[in-house]
């Protein structure tokens, strides 16, 4: 059961397109490869760092089933599925709605100089902190005894960075075509940025719902 929410929960952060979008802004400026690279290492040393610290916090022993602070967690995991549903709900409104104008981010004012130190901050920052706490309640709850658990969370972080690190390497494969193919996604992902949002809330918010509620009524 943990590889598969963890998998899910993976999915959802590799597919959320605000942060998928700067990334590729990094990746299509100049010397890209070189700052997506730094962007990929921030995304996962800052999960691979929140995942050290969850360890740590819970001394690799969750708590007993049935017992308050498993159904705190169980309760965190269900509100962070709740909230999951607000947006996917507030974002089936929006879309209703003539769209307004976007603004450019501040940094994005200066991407050809960008550093790839700047780069691997930009990371940690655009992070889907939401997204990532639900991956943190489901880990509170494991106990890691094996090395399958312990791949199962390394293959967590993989997952999460896994649309990162696949658009990296084409570029690295092809870079004659890379700039073609970077316009053309993020096309796509402007036209289609509310609809991935309301997919990827709507579908992880019924699993951690689902899923919390199974174990505290089991």
């Amino acid at each position: 059961m943990l590889v598969l929410n963890l998998l899910i929960i993976g999915l959802a952060i590799s597919l959320e397109p605000v942060p998928l979008t700067a990334f590729i802004l990094v990746l299509a400026s100049k010397g890209g490869t070189r700052k997506a690279a730094g962007f990929i290492s921030g995304w996962i040393l800052s999960l691979a760092v929140v995942v050290a610290l969850t360890l740590v916090a819970t001394g690799n022993s969750p708590p007993k089933p049935s017992t308050a602070p498993s159904l705190a967690a169980l309760a965190a995991k269900m509100a962070i599925g709740v909230v999951l549903l607000l947006v996917a709900l507030r974002r089936r409104q929006r879309m209703r709605l003539p769209k307004k104008p976007k603004k450019t981010p501040r940094w994005q004012a200066g991407i050809d100089g960008m550093s790839p130190l700047y780069a691997t901050g930009l990371a940690v920052f655009v992070q889907p902190w939401g997204l990532i706490a639900a991956g943190v309640a489901t880990i509170v709850q494991a106990k890691l005894s094996s090395l399958q658990d312990y791949l199962a969370v390394a293959f967590f972080c993989l997952v999460a960075a896994g649309t990162y690190i696949a658009v990296e390497i084409y570029a690295l494969v092809r870079p004659e075509a890379t700039q073609a193919f970077l316009t053309r996604l993020r096309a796509w992902i402007d036209d289609h940025t509310d609809a991935l949002i309301i997919w990827v809330s709507t579908i992880l918010g019924l699993w951690l719902v689902a899923d919390s509620l199974y174990l505290i009524l089991s």
